[in-house]
Formats: C-alpha cells, structure tokens, sequence
C-alpha cells in the first residue's frame, strides 16, 4: 500500500513517519510542496494511492472522484479546519474520511495573544527598525481594560478568552451556537452589532458557506478608527482587499495576519509593505508538541481505515 502526505508541518518528522508506516508495509510519499498542492496536481496522482493524509489542499470532489476511481480508500484531514474537505463526496464514492479536531487550542491562543501584544506595543516595527540602525521611540497603547472583539468561541476561541481575561482586557464575543442559549456560560452577540466598541479583533473560526468574507467593507467602517485585526484562522474570513484599503486610510491601524486569502501570499501584496503588519506562514499550530500529537492520531486513524490498527 501507499500514502500521499500533504501536511507540511509533518515533513519536519518525514524519517520517522516513513519508518512508522513501514512496520505495515506501507510506503509513504511527501511530494515537494510549499503549502498545498494544487487540485490539478492531486487529480493526476490520488488514485495511486490508498490513503491520504490532507493539509490545507483542495480536497474537492474531483480529487476524491478519481480516488474512489483508482486505490484510494480512506483519507484523514490532519489539524482543525476542515473547510477545504468535500465530506459529502468521500460518502458517496465509499472513502473513509476523518479528521483531528481540538488539537492546537493552546498553541494558537498563545500566538494570538502574541500578535496582540505585538500590535499594542509596536515591538516587530521597533525590532525592524532597531535591525536597520535606526532607536525609534514608538508610542504603544496599553492593554488594560480595552475591548477585544473575539470571532468564535470554539477550543481556540475558549483558550484565546482565558489569556485575555487575565491581561484585564474585556471581551465581546461573536459565535452563532451561544447566541440563543439562555443557559450557556457566556452571552455572544450578534455580528457584527458592538463592533465598534472593539479595539482588538481577533479570529478563531472555522471557515463556511456562510462567514466567507464576514468582515467587509460596511464591518471595516462600522470600526472605531485605529483599530487591530488579528487572523490565525482563515484568510478568507476577511475580504483582504478591503482589509488593504482600511489600512492605507488608517482606519485600522495593523493586521497580524498568520492567514491569507492566497497562500503563500504573493510577494507584491501591499501587507508586506505595511510597517506595522506583522506577517505569519499559516503556522499558529506549529510547535513540537502540538506536531507530534497530532501526527500520532492522525497516523492511527488512516492506519485503522486501512486495517493496519
């Protein structure tokens, strides 16, 4: 049998992962990616295959067609978002189909809080400045008691509260699940209603037919001025290029974007020109910990789809 890896996080551990397939008699190949492999280049090769381990690539319908057509017989989407997974296509063409959710709330929330920091006190800008022999004297903002408007109260969404409730920040939080529940520990509020209020906004959902592009044009004017968007979850959440125009007018103030709408992002996009952005790799998830846990389930699921476990 052979497995497709398309995770970049597990080319890191690729010795090791191969050895671990190999007690099964299974090969494993890592095709030379970047962030993801496109639908044309999964379509050429899946039916190769008799299982898959997915990352962020376009696991469409065609893709999963031509699979079912050929070896592929069970498929394992490594990490959280799953909004790149045709579920409804792996059922009817009889692929075994699963993913890892819950893994990296820790891991994401402390990136988070380390752009939100980032961006109050100007510290990249500061670093970047300092590395080209200039001692700017950045006036920042302080962190008590100002407003951070959190979107989605998931695992990442709960450990990114905790962290900012302990800065002495407040909180307004935007998730559709909490806002008819009388009973539920915390009160959401409707999107994009006291949006203004917010100083900070950060994003922690899952991307789906219906929040693509959630914060527009008419969300990015409803802003208080100067305000701070933070993104570790997906790029298109956010329409960019609208989110480009508010930043050159300065009605908001920096992005901390570890997310775009193109990945990787396309080196003439104006966000790296911007001094007070500060720039990810689609990495909030990526330390030591959080990569092996999550390649050990990951591994054991498409292991026991494919009768190996």
């Amino acid at each position: 049998m052979r497995v497709l890896i398309t995770c970049p996080p597990m080319y890191a551990l690729k010795d090791k992962i191969e050895q671990n397939f190999l007690r099964y008699g299974i090969d494993v190949i890592f095709p030379n990616i970047v962030q993801t492999m496109k639908e044309s280049q999964l379509i050429e090769i899946i039916h190769e295959f008799d299982g898959w381990i997915i990352g962020d690539d376009p696991a469409t319908r065609c893709v999963f067609e031509k699979g079912s057509k050929g070896k592929l017989k069970a498929a394992v989407k490594w990490g959280v978002g799953v909004d790149n997974v045709d579920f409804s296509a792996c059922a009817e063409f009889g692929i075994l189909v699963d993913h890892t959710p819950n893994m990296f709330g820790n891991e994401v929330a402390d990136l988070a809080i380390g752009y939100l920091i980032g961006l109050a006190r100007e510290s990249y800008f500061i670093d970047r400045q300092v590395r080209a022999g200039y001692w700017p004297k950045n006036r920042g903002i302080s962190l008590d008691n100002k407003v951070v408007g959190l979107i989605g109260y998931g695992d990442i969404g709960r450990q990114v509260a905790k962290r900012i409730k302990a800065l002495g920040m407040q909180l307004v939080i935007y998730d559709p699940q909490y806002m008819q529940s009388e009973n539920a520990h915390i009160k959401a509020e409707k999107w994009p209603d006291k949006i203004e209020n917010c100083d900070f906004l950060i994003f922690t959902c899952s991307l789906n037919k219906y929040n693509h592009h959630m914060m527009d044009r008419k969300e990015m004017e409803q802003c208080k001025n100067g305000v701070r968007v933070i993104n570790v979850a997906r790029g298109a959440l956010i329409n960019e290029s609208e989110l480009i125009c508010s930043l050159k007018n300065n009605k908001v103030h920096s992005v901390a974007l570890d997310v775009f709408e193109i990945e990787p992002l396309p080196k003439d996009s104006y966000l790296i020109a911007h001094p007070y952005s500060i720039l990810g790799s689609h990495n909030a998830s990526n330390t030591v910990e959080a990569v092996e846990r999550t390649n050990k389930i990951a591994i054991e699921k498409l292991l026991k789809f494919l009768g190996e476990n």
